[in-house]
């Protein structure tokens, strides 16, 4: 049996995909495929440099590795053809807590701050949470996802936009940026004195003949205006561990960013994000490998599913991640419908797409990340009652 193919009993484990539905809509039969983090077991290798810690005894303070930059720096490199120096790499606990931290550092309360619509939710409400102007670009639903241009450029102009948070790949929708896309955009931002703050997070969860491009090896001159924001976290499945990395090559915005990092005290990591990351960028290619194989099977799997069972529902293939981006419109339903028929009729939990911006209205967001079995009993609730 493949070991992603393993169902693993997460109920009463604090689990906030599993445990907290159940609480909130008062149903012990939910099954969950909303919150992006997967059900499959963690890289052997993780597991055992965890324990092979914990064996000594003592959880006192740690401090960064060389082992873990040269293993950050050997996995970007490889996978990515991202090369950098260990100067340019900084800790934090999180993707969102260092756009957080960024728009902080670079801008001022009533700022302009651009994001494009839909996408991941918590972009919107950091902007809100730090008292910044929130601009949306609404992107163009096709195929695939694509950027209106003309708009971004003029939404720039109009609301005096001092920084951009760009999602690379792009959640909810799966898209992998092409090089030229990203090009227009970062000359668009060059142009205006624009930071911009890239989230790729989701780098290596990439099909192939798909290619992923840092922002930053988009054109030489593109580090000059911009942060990098990655993880391992969310490829190898340690969300828990509180883990990411910042990429800075300008050293006036490296050195602002790491003084505001100081002076809020948040450059102390988990030592178990450290661990984690080092063992699974040095021992996790395979791995990743095989996971990839068996989330595009899965996501194969669905929308064969959905084109013999629910043809009304309509999805763009992923280019990369483990997120379906599903659109229900043609059934008519409000978005409060379309939620409560999903768990108090079909008992799954999947994210309203509404949450991702206006595009979102009448969508969904499902996670393949699990088990085939789990995830064909949930396709079959939801094609019973749609």
């Amino acid at each position: 049996m493949n070991t992603f193919d393993t169902t693993i009993s997460r109920k009463n484990t604090n689990s906030v995909k599993w445990d907290i539905p159940e609480k909130k809509y008062h149903q012990n039969d939910l099954l969950p495929f909303w919150i992006a983090d997967m059900d499959f077991h963690v890289l052997p290798a993780v597991q055992n440099a965890f324990q092979e810690y914990i064996k000594q005894g003592v959880l006192g303070y740690t401090y960064f590795p060389q082992e873990l930059f040269e293993a950050v720096i050997q996995w970007q490199a490889t996978q990515h053809h991202y090369h950098l120096q260990k100067e340019e790499i900084l800790f934090h606990s999180g993707v969102v807590p260092s756009i957080a931290l960024a728009i902080q550092a670079f801008t001022q309360p009533n700022d302009a701050i651009l994001i494009h619509d839909p996408v991941y939710p918590p972009f919107a409400s950091v902007v809100k949470a730090n008292h910044r102007k929130l601009v949306r670009n609404q992107l163009i639903e096709k195929e695939q996802f694509q950027i209106d241009f003309d708009r971004f450029e003029e939404l720039i102009i109009e609301e005096k936009v001092k920084l951009f948070i760009l999602c690379n790949p792009h959640n909810p929708g799966g898209r992998v940026w092409q090089s030229d896309e990203l090009y227009h955009m970062g000359r668009i931002c060059q142009k205006h004195q624009v930071l911009v703050v890239s989230d790729e997070i989701h780098q290596d969860l990439v099909f192939a003949p798909n290619l992923f491009t840092t922002y930053h090896n988009v054109d030489a001159s593109f580090s000059d205006h911009s942060l990098v924001l990655t993880s391992a976290t969310k490829t190898f499945n340690l969300a828990g561990i509180k883990h990411s990395m910042v990429f800075i090559k300008n050293p006036d915005l490296r050195q602002k960013f790491s003084m505001l990092q100081k002076q809020l005290y948040q450059n102390e990591i988990n030592t178990f994000g450290m661990i984690g990351t080092q063992a699974a960028y040095q021992h996790g290619t395979r791995w990743l490998t095989d996971l990839l194989v068996y989330i595009e099977e899965n996501i194969q799997f669905t929308l064969t599913f959905l084109k013999q069972h629910l043809p009304q529902v309509t999805c763009m293939q992923p280019q990369a991640t483990y997120l379906l981006w599903l659109d229900f419109s043609a059934y008519g339903l409000t978005n409060s419908q379309l939620n409560k028929k999903m768990i108090e009729e079909a008992g799954v939990v999947l994210n309203a797409g509404i949450t991702f911006g206006s595009m979102g209205d009448q969508h969904m967001r499902l996670n393949v990340a699990c088990p085939r079995k789990n995830l064909e009993e949930g396709l079959k609730r939801i094609a019973k009652v749609f």
